[in-house]
């Protein structure tokens, strides 16, 4: 049984084995180790450490081979022979994670650490291993020793704090970041996670204490004293937090942090006029970075939504800032969305996606949202227009070229938009979008078989099922005129009975399904389809009526066949001659 269940990892590649718990790296890593391995302990006589070294390299030499179940023996055998090698626990933790799960292989690893602790390699699995299982303490226990065998190692540092934060051993976790500091010197970060510990823990002179000493430690950084004031404004000191942003601006009247710490100010203090006014400078300095001017804005939207959604003065202040050159569109395209938001008129919000196209000509999310509101609008010049403009920019976008060969379409200008389409399928990759792609394919399709151009039509159709098996309009379009030229019709059968099972009241899918069915002889199946067809054509199509008249002319009800054709000729059809004919004949003909 056992080389059944040992077969199993046959099919495993080696990168596999040793990636869990337990894996070895490479032949030569293994060597390594048991040349490093300390000598036997009493009990095992030289001989038996000869033979445990022979056995053992031909594990590897197994395991490289790919032979997993002489390998696994092997291991196995040389743990027989020396039950205190900790390579052979360490290496056989892989077989083990495979055939018993994770904690057996963890538990060999447990024991390769324990009967070699110096071994870091071996404590840093065990640890890892620990922190898969959520076994966070005994993950502490093994980074603990790791780090005592490797002090100079800071990321074995910033996993124990991270895990001492998950037991919130907060003091613990000073320790290390004591430790880390200790290391690498004090830096920003080390302060803040000293800050969020102490926070933490309520202790708050010591978190205000951590800011002022790095502070003191850079007097020139300003940057840490207007963090003390925002420190101070938050613990409810603003005067403190005043004086420390005067002191500030003081020596640097255009730091942007202080300025925008100081409406926080101003706004907790009651000053709203000042702090209304300084923000507006703020946002209308060429100074302040965009970054900071589009965190100032986006207060302001929400100040105003809390307060009740007044969107005057925030059109006003979007209009003042954009009245002024922009580094970047991000202003306008936020003014674009707020326009959006508040349900003005499409011509306005259509105007500033305008302008962020003037700024930044690439934007392809502009483009489009201008694209689709010239479409709502139906004004097909436009469309094609603008999807010219951002195909010259972003050529890349098939987009673009969808919209612009569906306008030329309903331009009627098949040229163009089969044009349109094939640049458009050059910039097809495997990042594109299925749906948009098969769409693509679908209308070319529909394009070339206009044109008389059957055989690629088909090629086309075929692609387009390529991308998306299920795309309806393309089945049954392509079932259809199959059944036209009377060729593959058990193809189109197939094709346009999965349109009906898909949408069953779906009159032109079950009209083609009908007629597919006529053509076939299937008179009986085709007149239960086609009576389905015109129960719900709401339009009353011409071509479902006629259809419905030849199908029940050769089932034998020529006055019902009869009727339709009249209906037909009466709505107004291509094959009036034939309906004529057909009428005064009182018989199904085909031309």
């Amino acid at each position: 049984m056992r080389r059944f269940v040992l077969h199993i990892l046959l099919l495993l590649p080696a990168a596999l084995l040793t990636a869990g718990c337990g894996g070895t790296k490479s032949a030569a890593a293994v060597s390594a180790a048991v040349e490093a391995a300390p000598a036997p302990p009493s009990g095992v006589s030289r001989n038996d450490s000869l033979r445990f070294k022979m056995y053992y390299y031909e594990a590897v030499r197994q395991q490289v081979a790919g032979n997993y179940d002489a390998a696994y023996d092997l291991l196995r055998h040389c743990i027989g022979i020396n039950p205190a090698a900790a390579e052979a626990y360490f290496m056989i933790s892989s077989y083990d994670g495979v055939l018993k799960g994770d904690s057996a292989a963890l538990e060999d690893v447990k024991k390769a650490a324990e009967l070699s602790p110096g071994n870091n390699a071996y404590l840093e699995r065990l640890g890892s291993g620990y922190v898969r299982t959520g076994d966070y303490a005994e993950a502490v226990e093994a980074y603990e020793k790791l780090w005592r065998n490797t002090p100079e190692r800071s990321d074995v540092l910033d996993i124990l704090a991270q895990l001492y934060g998950q037991l919130k051993d907060y003091d613990s976790m000073l320790d290390v970041l004591g430790r880390m500091e200790a290391l690498e010197g004090a830096d920003e970060n080390i302060t803040l996670a000293k800050m969020r510990v102490y926070s933490l823990q309520g202790k708050k002179q010591e978190e205000f204490n951590e800011l002022k000493a790095m502070s003191e430690k850079h007097p020139n950084d300003l940057g840490y004293r207007v963090m003390m004031g925002n420190w101070l404004l938050q613990n409810g000191k603003p005067d403190e937090a005043g004086r420390q942003y005067a002191e500030v601006l003081k020596a640097d009247p255009e730091n942007v942090m202080a300025r925008m710490s100081m409406i926080d100010y101003y706004r907790s203090s009651g000053q709203l006029q000042r702090a209304d006014s300084l923000q507006e400078a703020m946002l209308l300095s060429p100074d302040t970075p965009v970054d900071g001017k589009m965190t100032l804005m986006r207060q302001v939207v929400a100040d105003n939504e809390k307060n009740g959604g007044d969107s005057t003065q925030v059109i006003d202040l979007f209009r003042k800032i954009l009245a002024r050159p922009q580094e970047t569109a991000d202003m306008a395209e936020l003014y674009a969305a707020y326009l959006t938001l508040k349900k003005m008129p499409q011509d306005s919000i259509s105007a500033v996606l305008e302008q962020v196209l003037r700024i930044a000509p690439d934007n392809a999310a502009a483009s489009l949202q201008l694209i689709q509101a010239a479409w709502s609008r139906q004004d097909f010049d436009r469309v094609a227009e603008l999807s010219r403009r951002a195909i010259d920019y972003i050529p890349d976008e098939i987009a673009f070229y969808y919209f612009l060969g569906l306008a030329y379409v309903q331009k009627d200008d098949d040229d163009s938009a089969l044009e349109a389409f094939k640049r458009g399928v050059g910039q097809i990759d495997d990042r594109s979008n299925p749906d948009l792609v098969s769409d693509f394919y679908a209308i070319m399709g529909d394009i070339l078989h206009d044109k008389g151009r059957a055989e690629e039509a088909y090629a086309a159709y075929d692609s387009c099922l390529q991308w998306k098996d299920d795309n309806l309009g393309c089945l049954n379009n392509y079932a259809y005129f199959l059944s036209e030229d009377g060729s593959r019709l058990d193809d189109a059968e197939q094709m346009s009975y999965r349109t009906v099972q898909a949408e069953p009241d779906n009159s032109t899918f079950l009209d083609t399904y009908a007629w597919i069915l006529f053509k076939r002889k299937k008179y009986a199946e085709a007149r239960q389809y086609i009576d389905m067809a015109v129960d719900n054509d709401s339009t009353r199509s011409a071509v479902i009526i006629e259809h419905a008249g030849d199908i029940h002319a050769v089932s034998g009800d020529i006055e019902g066949a009869v009727k339709y054709w009249q209906e037909a000729l009466e709505i107004g059809s291509e094959n009036d001659k034939v309906l004529r004919r057909k009428i005064k004949l009182r018989k199904y003909v085909e031309k």
